[in-house]
């Protein structure tokens, strides 16, 4: 699992925590088609986030990675 913050600065849509933050609590981001005001909010495999015009299948992401080899598909 990924936090909602950690996410957005893995993709590169913003660069800090504090701009992670901002955009959350402004309900620029959504997860499963659903506004999410928790930058803390943990991402599961299945959960798709947009944000900024685009839409992103979690497990897609971190599937990729190797820091997340046996990730825990809850």
């Amino acid at each position: 699992m990924i936090k909602l913050d950690q996410f957005l600065k893995f993709l590169g849509i913003v660069s800090t925590g504090g701009q992670a933050k901002i955009m959350i609590v402004n309900g620029e981001v959504k997860v499963n088609d659903m506004i999410e005001t928790r930058r803390g909010r943990k991402l599961l495999v299945d959960d798709i986030v947009t944000v900024t015009g685009k839409t992103f299948k979690v497990g897609d992401i971190i599937n990729c990675l190797p820091i997340f080899p046996n990730h825990n598909q809850e």
